[in-house]
């Protein structure tokens, strides 16, 4: 139990009426969750509005509540609390009911449009295979230590968040290492987090659905950055052309990497191919088990945060050597008659196109590429066009199908990004609704060495079709087609 003057401590409490001395054992945010010793926070959400359901929590017995708005009711023997943003003071009274755990942790944030979960869960396994305990929280699953957790969000909500790293303390983890969204920024899930470092991967285009001007994008992202504290650091990549609008007003100490320019931490590929790459980082040589220019990116970003967490550069490099690709990113499937299958998470216009660039070169004469591709439903749809002109323009096939369609008519979504390849190349695409279908004929249409880039779902097991989620696995697919070939 805790008291309520306890995990006010430091916030700004605009009128208040009841007893400061109230006590309770858990706080929450879903309206269904609010009874009798619970302190309810209400929010303005994207789709709701929590102060709708004060009248509701109260009815159920809960006593203290928290909120942007007081009721026009408010019983004697209940407690309120306004104050000026209930987000932003439920990460701060979570982190105090939980003992500030991200203070006992090294724990960095990872932000950018593509490579979060990549970079967020090499970080995690390096450390973990130089002996260390570390915690994640990536798009895929989240870890304490070994034990695995179902992942529902990029980034959790911050009770979630707090508790999580209660445990990962609890167990003895000593680095905590999470991807933090444009969404989760805009809507401070991560207040009340003490972070020792943040990086920057990149930025495109995505999530305008959400955001509506990439300018609101960019500055969701700058958020995070203008929020640490000096004794923090910033990893920014210095090829992407926003990384220095990262840095422009933060109080943290600026480093930046590069493949391209002058970089605190630079690195060179200097051999690459469908086993992996000869890279050099820093000076020195390693070799990766890793393909293409973005996963070279990702991996000299992954250095660069584990030299500025103090980590020994020589165990570093070693322990870079012996990492593995990450679940549905870049992830290779091989069949008897000598055709390759990469299942890739790319489902922005600019991760499509590094994948499919990375590919090209390494295609020998002869050979060719066959995309599949679709786009989710129910998000930014200006993307889809372009999605299908990456694939196009880089591909020797593409097959159009569909994504995750959600609420919409995946013929639709199709016919939105047909409207991105021009007349000259449309003899090149296929239009295949059924996603299973799609990737069939893929792999019947290529022929010994050719590669099939099935491109969008990566590690999803899952397609959402009007609210409903089917099993379905790109990887299961084609593993099952491949050991059905003669």
């Amino acid at each position: 139990m805790k008291k309520l003057s306890d995990i006010l401590i430091g916030i700004e409490v605009l009128e208040f009426s009841g007893n400061m001395e109230e006590v309770f054992s858990e706080i929450v945010f879903d309206s269904r969750k609010a009874h009798s010793g619970k302190l309810f926070v209400a929010m303005e959400g994207t789709v709701v509005d929590g102060h709708d359901f004060i009248p509701q929590v109260l009815a159920q017995g809960c006593r203290l509540i928290v909120c942007e708005k007081l009721p026009q009711e408010m019983p004697a023997e209940a407690t309120f609390v306004k104050v000026g943003n209930s987000a932003w003071v439920m990460g701060q009274m979570a982190s105090a009911f939980y003992g500030h755990p991200s203070k006992e942790l090294k724990l960095v944030g990872v932000t950018g449009t593509n490579g979060k979960t990549t970079t967020a869960t090499l970080l995690y396994k390096l450390v973990q295979g130089m002996g260390y305990k570390a915690g994640l929280f990536s798009t895929v699953v989240n870890y304490i230590g070994d034990e695995k957790i179902a992942s529902t969000h990029t980034t959790p909500d911050s009770i979630t968040l707090h508790r999580l790293m209660r445990e990962m303390v609890d167990e003895g983890c000593d680095y905590c290492f999470m991807e933090v969204s444009s969404h989760a920024l805009s809507q401070h899930r991560i207040a009340g987090l003490n972070f020792d470092g943040a990086l920057f991967t990149n930025i495109t285009h995505d999530h305008l659905d959400y955001h509506k001007t990439f300018k609101a994008y960019i500055e969701a992202k700058k958020s995070f950055f203008d929020g640490l504290e000096k004794d923090a650091f910033s990893l920014v990549n210095a090829d992407d052309k926003n990384g220095m609008v990262m840095l422009q007003n933060t109080k943290s100490a600026k480093h930046t990497f590069s493949l391209r320019t002058m970089a605190d931490f630079k690195c060179k590929i200097i051999e690459s191919m469908f086993e992996g790459m000869q890279l050099e980082l820093d000076g020195l040589e390693v070799w990766t088990s890793f393909v293409g220019e973005f996963n070279a990116q990702n991996l000299v970003a992954v250095y660069g945060v584990a030299i500025l967490l103090g980590l020994k550069k020589e165990e570093v490099l070693v322990a870079l050597s012996n990492l593995k690709s990450v679940d549905g990113r870049f992830e290779t499937i091989r069949s008897k008659s000598g055709k390759t299958a990469i299942v890739d998470y790319a489902h922005t216009p600019d991760a499509l196109k590094n994948v499919i660039e990375s590919i090209r070169n390494l295609l020998r004469t002869g050979q060719h590429l066959i995309t599949v591709v679709g786009a989710g439903g129910d998000r930014d749809p200006s993307k889809r066009p372009i999605m299908a002109k990456e694939a196009v323009v880089g591909s020797s096939k593409v097959i159009l199908t569909s994504d995750n369609p959600r609420s919409e008519d995946p013929d639709v979504i199709i016919e939105e990004m047909m409207a991105g390849v021009s007349a000259s190349e449309r003899l090149k695409v296929l239009s295949i609704v059924n996603r299973k279908e799609a990737i069939k004929t893929a792999c019947m249409v290529a022929a010994p060495g050719d590669v099939i880039l099935i491109a969008g779902k990566g590690h999803e097991t899952y397609q959402e079709i009007k609210g409903v989620k089917h099993h379905f696995d790109d990887r299961e697919i084609v593993n099952e087609i491949f050991n059905a070939e003669q």
